[in-house]
């Protein structure tokens, strides 16, 4: 990289704040140009600065880190990494809205120098704004778009027979996308929902407590030989790949990684096909990589129906991209359209 990217380092704590500015500056690639304490301050730097990404804590005085989310992502868009230290819900909370609000990830803080994984956190963090640096924006609606008038998206799958479960993946700029599908789906799905989101560890149950309190569906975290219920969402946990067996359970998995992923797209797409055939609806939404396409083949080879979210709406359109090119995708569909697509299919497939 010819230019060290710019970054603002927003945290109320002065001491996390040198330390993150200590970690992201010993990088090479990346140089801290501003600092902020507050959300408000944060807001007027990006501004005045136009920094390459920001790096910042969600939970702070004055401002928060989701209302200057809100605030930046509508005058002056840049790309936002978020720090969380705590896990408690109401942060976890406030942290996944600013997703919403259109931030681009969601990383553990890192600890002090003294903390045994803090090697491998910093160097995850820097990974990661480099990698938010090159990602193109999605500005996003004050709301989340409400569910489209219509049937035509939905109509057109007429291949859809005998739905039986539907199985979704998504990585960077997840969150939000499954948000406005999970959030647009009525109580009366008549379909279990299995859901694959790579997101760092510890925040998997966040992610649940999110998605079940904007949704009409009971949300949950998946465990071993659970039965997968019509209407109910399942979200892989931590560290574990999320398959379904012939017998309508949840089955987890420790085997080793599929492409650095634990839990893997393409090994919940290759359960379903397996258990399920042709009565198996995949979703392959925005994220980074080809995480998926492997286990979308065999959807495909099983008769099963594969629906992917168009690149407009797409913060990265690594997975549904590969996906399309693969040729293993039946309909590319923006993500305010996807939500009725799978209420039309469910229907028939009912």
């Amino acid at each position: 990289m010819s230019e060290r990217l710019r970054l603002l380092v927003v945290d109320d704590s002065p001491v996390v704040r040198r330390l993150i500015v200590r970690i992201l500056n010993d990088d090479p690639a990346l140089q801290v140009v501003a600092e902020a304490a507050d959300g408000a301050e944060a807001v007027r730097i990006a501004t005045e600065q136009q920094p390459d990404v920001i790096v910042m804590d969600c939970v702070m005085p004055v401002v928060d880190g989701l209302e200057a989310t809100r605030q930046i992502m509508r005058d002056s868009p840049r790309p936002i990494v978020l720090l969380s230290a705590s896990y408690q819900s109401d942060a976890v909370s406030r942290s996944f809205a600013a997703l919403e609000a259109g931030a681009l990830t969601l990383v553990a803080k890192p600890g002090g120098p003294q903390d045994a994984t803090f090697m491998t956190d910093a160097q995850a963090l820097k990974t990661t704004v480099k990698l938010m640096a090159g990602v193109k924006l999605v500005r996003r609606r004050s709301q989340r778009p409400a569910r489209p008038a219509g049937t035509r998206d939905g109509a057109v799958l007429t291949s859809a027979s005998q739905v039986k479960i539907v199985a979704i993946a998504a990585s960077t700029g997840g969150p939000n996308a499954l948000a406005q599908i999970i959030g647009g789906l009525p109580a009366s799905m008549s379909v279990p929902i299995t859901i694959v989101q790579h997101i760092t560890p510890g925040f998997q149950r966040g992610l649940v407590q999110w998605l079940a309190g904007i949704s009409s569906l009971p949300v949950r975290l998946a465990a071993h030989g659970e039965r997968l219920r019509a209407g109910e969402v399942v979200v892989a946990p931590a560290d574990a790949h999320l398959g379904v067996s012939p017998a309508g359970r949840v089955a987890l998995s420790a085997s080793p990684p599929i492409g650095g992923h634990r839990p893997s797209a393409t090994h919940l797409f290759r359960s379903v096909a397996s258990a399920y055939g042709a009565g198996a609806l995949a979703v392959i939404l925005t994220g980074m990589g080809d995480d998926g396409v492997a286990g979308l083949q065999d959807v495909k080879r099983a008769g099963g129906l594969v629906l992917a979210q168009d690149e407009p709406t797409s913060v990265v359109y690594g997975m549904p991209g590969s996906a399309v090119t693969a040729g293993v995708v039946n309909q590319i569909l923006p993500i305010d359209r996807i939500a009725l697509a799978l209420i039309s299919i469910s229907k028939r497939g009912a």
